[in-house]
């Protein structure tokens, strides 16, 4: 069965926002579309032969060609009669005096006012998207709401259960070839005594049990490991809950061998252990010009 989705509602009340969210989330999204094109869209004959199909979101407000609320109502309810469509209609709603406010912050017209002022086309627009509100089956006031709150309001929504899941990057990386181009969260490790200046570890790696012995027994170790730990245990489910669809863990010390790559090994167990899927990277292991930058730095 195609689930589709129409959105629309006043201009200026989040319907582009709503769309990308739903992008986000695996929907295939028009915005704008004519309707009077979307019996053509929705033809069975149309479709592909597979039966799963990615829901269908398609946007559109009184700026759209042929736009008649009464007759997208009928046109819809005809539509949904058929046994292999599932129909939702969202409609977005915003007070007149915030979407002023928004018109007036980014400069805009509004497209029903030509001359008049923005208040005369918001009231022109809202008279003419009575019935469609009347008549959807959602409603989202977005007065109240940031841009981000919106987006959140959608996911609640829309999101699939166990849909949309984080990928979350652990990696180790040497300050000597330079920080990581993208990192969410970077902890400097160089605290931490180095096993670089211990001559039978100098040659290891911090996924060797003799490394981690070493690092373990530096007194600033365990309580900086457990901060960072909890720290990241409580930001990633509100990352998540923000909509995040990456986040990169990223512990350096000299020379991307030893400290980081025991951290991040240790990172990446605990992640795990709490039900995160966490990717481990290490950067630098194995580099061996950075052997060379580690003799004159601690």
């Amino acid at each position: 069965m195609q689930r589709i989705l129409l959105v629309t509602g006043l201009l200026g009340a989040g319907k582009s926002t709503a769309l990308r969210v739903l992008e986000d989330l695996g929907w295939e999204t028009i915005d704008n579309f004519p309707i009077r094109l979307f019996d053509r869209l929705v033809d069975p004959a149309e479709a592909p032969a597979s039966d799963i199909r990615a829901p269908l979101a398609i946007g559109f407000d009184a700026r759209t060609r042929g736009f008649d609320p009464r007759r997208i109502i009928e046109q819809v309810k005809a539509l949904a009669e058929r046994t292999d469509l599932e129909l939702t209609t969202l409609f977005l709603d915003c007070s007149g005096r915030e979407l002023e406010r928004r018109y007036n912050e980014t400069r805009r017209r509004h497209p029903l006012a030509a001359d008049m002022p923005v208040s005369s086309g918001i009231a022109a627009e809202r008279e003419l998207l009575e019935p469609l509100r009347r008549w959807a089956d959602m409603m989202i006031d977005t007065t109240e709401f940031s841009t981000n709150e919106l987006q959140q309001a959608m996911r609640e929504r829309f999101e699939r259960p166990g849909g949309s899941e984080m990928t979350v990057t652990v990696s180790s990386f040497g300050f000597a070839r330079g920080m990581p181009p993208v990192a969410d969260l970077v902890f400097d490790m160089r605290f931490l005594d180095n096993p670089h200046w211990v001559d039978e570890l100098r040659p290891l790696t911090g996924r060797d049990e003799a490394v981690g012995r070493h690092i373990e027994k530096d007194p600033a170790f365990g309580d900086a490991f457990t901060r960072i730990r909890d720290l990241s245990l409580m930001l990633l489910p509100r990352y998540r809950a923000q909509g995040k669809a990456y986040v990169h863990i990223a512990f350096g010390c000299t020379g991307g061998r030893h400290r980081s790559v025991f951290t991040a090994e240790r990172m990446a167990a605990a992640l795990h252990d709490a039900g995160f899927s966490p990717t481990l990277l290490h950067r630098n292991l194995g580099s061996r010009a950075a052997d060379l930058l580690e003799e004159s730095r601690a």
